[in-house]
């Protein structure tokens, strides 16, 4: 599998003239306008958020400052103006398509559904998916089924919806499921009693519980649910832009700047508050960083 998974981003970077020739790039418009726009959800510390200036910083962002440097380079702009917008999990994928967005950089899970939808660049994070609850609440985050008849909150279109949806429907568990626009207004679900707990990848949940008004009411699940590799995401069949964008993002994880990144958002104190997450790098993704890949099959990544 893992083989595979590394013919498939250099099969992307070897993507034919002839494929580019079948219609516009999203090069071309970089090009002409000199301006690309990245897209970002708000409040997903540490991969996207916004620092006390309500300045876009972040793991996922950072990388895509880079990746941006390396387009200018690459199509040999005298300059390049990095525009944001903001984005949520039910509007990055439409925002990505219509063109009001280049590149999609927050916490996008790569699977096989949103192959069909969008492209991924290679794998720079692989979450687990955990639940966080209460101290106080009466439920063991390790232990779905002791959210029985209880509810759960998180991020409407979400990944970590569908599968909580799924796991509760196969157990028949009759958790209440409590969508939710962001990573903030899930946490505050359970901060507040509303909800009994939240499903959130693992670095989106120690971000949020650290960034909390009373961090030492929360407990985090450590029996992960599912793999999720994330990636970031880039139009559809358009083989020029990806050819690009692959080569910096491989690029960065060759000269170790992507590590580099990582100590600095999971390692280290971040802005606005200075806290420091203190998370080291998992098994799973030091071994996609040494094995490159874009494939949206977590087997990949075991």
């Amino acid at each position: 599998m893992k083989a595979f998974a590394a013919i498939s981003v250099a099969a992307a970077l070897l993507g034919s003239a002839a494929a580019h020739a079948e219609g516009p790039s999203r090069l071309d418009k970089i090009r002409e306008t000199g301006v690309i726009t990245i897209g970002h959800p708000e409040t997903s510390v540490p991969f996207a958020y916004l620092d006390g200036n309500q300045k876009p910083v972040g793991y996922t962002v950072e990388i895509c400052q880079e990746i941006a440097q390396y387009v200018k380079t690459a199509l040999k702009l005298p300059k390049l103006d990095v525009r944001y917008n903001p984005t949520t999990s039910a509007t990055r994928i439409p925002l990505l398509a219509n063109g009001t967005i280049d590149l999609e950089c927050g916490n996008t899970t790569n699977n096989l559904e949103r192959h069909k939808l969008v492209s991924f660049a290679p794998t720079t994070f692989v979450a687990q998916v955990v639940l966080v609850a209460r101290k106080d609440g009466g439920v063991d985050p390790n232990n779905l089924a002791s959210f029985r008849g209880k509810s759960i909150a998180a991020q409407a279109g979400g990944q970590t919806f569908k599968l909580i949806s799924r796991l509760n429907a196969e157990g028949s568990l009759g958790i209440t499921m409590a969508p939710t626009k962001d990573t903030a207004e899930t946490l505050l679900m359970v901060e507040s009693g509303r909800a009994a707990g939240s499903a959130n990848d693992d670095g989106i949940a120690y971000g949020a519980v650290a960034s909390a008004k009373n961090p030492d009411v929360f407990v985090i699940g450590t029996k992960g649910l599912e793999l999720a590799p994330y990636g970031i995401m880039q139009p559809k069949d358009d083989v020029a832009f990806k050819k690009v964008v692959d080569e910096a993002v491989l690029e960065l994880i060759k000269n170790g700047r992507v590590a580099a990144i990582y100590e600095k958002y999971f390692n280290s104190p971040i802005p606005p508050k200075n806290i420091n997450l203190k998370y080291p790098m998992s098994d799973a993704l030091k071994r996609a960083l040494a094995h490159p890949t874009d494939s949206g099959d977590p087997k990949a990544y075991e």
